[in-house]
């Protein structure tokens, strides 16, 4: 039976259960406890829920191979419910409290930009996916790691690819109100003015506003050739598709990566509308021309497909950062220890870790480490086992 959203939840515990049933003489010793922040529920759990699917999966996985040096992981995860506030309090709990080794997450920026710095004066170690470009900061955070990219390389590639390859000119940037949407916004229209291309509508809307078709005609009326929204609330983005359809506008939407999502697929009113959808992926887990996946990913969607992992309602690299975060930890702890200045030593100089998601390198003054010529734009409609085919103008 695949493990469906609703089971996911409601295991976000059980990899810790699973732990103490080990054989007695690693359950003799202590585990080793990693923090999990993930939006389990709340309008940006979709991206908690995929990257929840693969952390339990290479939790399991370390330790049924004899944990770390014979210690279990014990994942102590608090559901953010999308709340900032509420990530804060499990931040908190989680590094005093459970005093865990170090944290995972949270999974969207809005929720990061209010732990990161209370993780910083408790001088605990943390590795987040988020994508605004001050989470991360060597001298403020020195204990603070990005293992995906940041704003300036997501919004660097869906600007290029509207303006070099779409070759459209008069752009609308929307976002909603969240932290996340607004700091994209702000960072992506001089990008976009930079590359020579005219804004002509720049908004932030209320993701539960139900009738976006008002903003669309002022888009529209401004003689916008491209939309470029930027949310992780799938219901925000599939009305704005939604609404392009009825108003049977043929004008491109290239944003965010969750315009891609199952979730966002679900939403929608008739599965053409998610034509001409080019969403930021990442190359490793996509489809090379031909149709093929890496090597490396390959072999990963198969050990999903043999766990029983639901993939229809997620995205492939999702799931793939999950299982990458948990492996990088028990690696920096294996080899180095689990004391913080340790964990922290060793990120410091990690070059090339070898994830499914992307390899990924820090040093002590960088501490963003996806690679630049990994981000990419895909076609949303092309969706297949979480993973997509590059979107066209792409040759390889």
């Amino acid at each position: 039976m695949a493990m469906t959203r609703r089971q996911a939840l409601a295991s976000a515990g059980a990899v810790a259960l699973a732990g103490g049933l080990a054989k007695p003489a690693i359950a003799a010793k202590e585990p080793i406890l990693i923090g999990y922040l993930p939006a389990l529920t709340g309008p940006s759990s979709s991206t908690g829920v995929g990257i929840t699917r693969g952390i339990q999966l290479a939790v399991q996985e370390i330790n049924t191979a004899g944990g770390i040096d014979g210690r279990q992981i014990e994942l102590i995860t608090r559901d953010t419910q999308s709340d900032p506030m509420k990530a804060v309090n499990g931040a908190a709990e989680l590094a005093r409290a459970q005093k865990v080794s170090v944290v995972l997450g949270p999974g969207n920026s809005g929720e990061s930009l209010a732990v990161v710095p209370l993780l910083a004066r408790m001088n605990m170690p943390q590795i987040h996916p988020c994508w605004v470009d001050s989470l991360t900061d060597p001298k403020k955070y020195p204990m603070c790691f990005r293992n995906a990219p940041t704003n300036q390389q997501i919004g660097g590639a869906a600007n290029r690819y509207v303006v070099e390859v779409l070759k459209r000119k008069k752009v609308a940037v929307v976002s909603d109100t969240t932290g996340y949407g607004v700091a994209s916004v702000n960072a992506y229209v001089p990008m976009l003015k930079a590359q020579g291309a005219e804004v002509v509508y720049q908004g932030n809307v209320d993701a539960a506003n139900p009738e976006l078709k008002p903003e669309l005609l002022r888009m529209q009326s401004a003689g916008a050739e491209a939309i470029m929204p930027w949310s992780v609330n799938a219901g925000f983005l599939s009305r704005i598709i939604n609404t392009r359809g009825q108003m049977g506008w043929d004008v491109p939407i290239v944003g965010q990566t969750t315009l891609g999502s199952g979730q966002t697929k679900d939403l929608l009113e008739k599965p053409e509308y998610w034509a001409k959808v080019y969403p930021n992926n990442f190359r490793p887990v996509c489809y090379a021309p031909g149709g093929k996946l890496s090597d490396r990913a390959k072999v990963f969607v198969d050990r999903l497909k043999s766990a029983k992992i639901d993939m229809s309602d997620t995205l492939l690299w999702w799931i793939a950062l999950g299982y990458d975060s948990p492996r990088m930890v028990a690696e920096a702890i294996k080899n180095a220890g689990a004391e913080p200045e340790q964990v922290v030593g060793y990120l410091n100089k990690l070059k090339g870790f070898a994830g499914v998601y992307g390899d990924i390198s820090f040093t002590s003054d960088e501490h963003n480490g996806y690679p630049d010529d990994e981000v990419v734009m895909v076609e949303a409609n092309s969706l297949k086992d979480g993973a997509f085919n590059l979107a066209p103008g792409y040759s390889a």
